[in-house]
């Protein structure tokens, strides 16, 4: 149960429950590590088919199979898991809001649920994100350097263009959560032009949202692409490879684009975290 006296954040959850959600992040990291490999010895495999040997194919066999378990196991738990928190969370709101409207109260109780979800969600891909970034950039940098420069370059860029969106989405958030706290007392009012009013409210704020979004994404995607374009023209043009060297090189400079995709996505979570958690510690008037 989560205590009276702390605050409603991600890290209060996790500090409520630490071997739950360490053990789901453990298994997250194992399931990550798994699939982070399988290019590589899909590599391996290529080139021992190649040369008339079939060991390596039997270690990619043992690793997919590995990852199979895993990743099966990891489901099943997580769902106990954070079905459990999402129920505490609920249970802290509706404690502690005996001064607050039931329209807010309503729309809380959802935003109380989105912490649980980035737990769920977001946090194992941020996780699994970086796990593949790691592997990526030294398998990269095990062919050549400047391949593991450019990615992290690529990083840097990314980031520095999230960095120009985050208040943008930290505003629009704290706009849709604002007009969503008063749907169930605009709902109360049975007024038809009130309830369009807000809905269309809603709409313009979503668009809003949905236009950074694309903005952001569009922007590192450019930055992305460019780094798989150099990657694949450098390792053809500079680096001595062999079939299944060309297949990791290309393989690892993709795995590294999907990886930094789900950086945009878990920022801007997080932006609308930042609001959520302010908006859920607000002391009532």
């Amino acid at each position: 149960m989560i205590p009276q006296d702390r605050l409603l954040t991600l890290w209060t959850l996790v500090r409520v429950f630490p071997l739950r959600i360490s053990f789901t992040w453990i298994l997250t990291l194992c399931e990550t590590a798994l699939i982070a490999l399988v290019p590589l010895f899909i590599g391996f495999a290529i080139d021992a088919l190649l040369a008339g040997q079939t060991a390596a194919l039997f270690q990619l066999a043992g690793v997919m199979a590995a990852l199979i378990l895993v990743s099966v196991f990891r489901r099943i738990y997580d769902t106990r898991v954070f079905g459990t928190v999402r129920m505490e969370v609920g249970r802290t709101q509706a404690t502690r809001a005996s001064k607050k409207p039931v329209s807010k109260l309503n729309a809380q109780l959802g935003m109380g649920r989105e912490l649980v979800d980035f737990l769920e969600v977001e946090m194992p891909l941020v996780m699994t994100a970086l796990i593949q970034i790691v592997i990526s950039v030294i398998v990269l940098y095990s062919f050549d350097g400047a391949l593991a420069l450019a990615a992290g370059c690529t990083v840097a860029v990314m980031l520095l263009i999230y960095g120009l969106f985050h208040r943008q989405f930290y505003r629009l958030n704290g706009a849709f959560n604002g007009q969503n706290e008063r749907q169930v007392a605009i709902l109360e009012a049975r007024s038809v032009p009130r309830l369009l009013m807000h809905l269309s409210r809603l709409r313009r704020i979503e668009i809003k949202i949905s236009d950074a979004e694309s903005a952001l994404y569009g922007a590192v995607f450019a930055v992305l692409l460019a780094l798989v374009v150099f990657n694949l023209w450098y390792a053809t043009t500079y680096v001595a490879i062999s079939p299944g060297t060309i297949f990791s090189i290309v393989s690892y400079s993709w795995e590294f684009v999907e990886a930094a995709v789900t950086f945009p996505m878990a920022l801007q979570a997080w932006s609308r975290l930042s609001e959520i958690t302010q908006r859920l510690n607000a002391t009532p008037a």
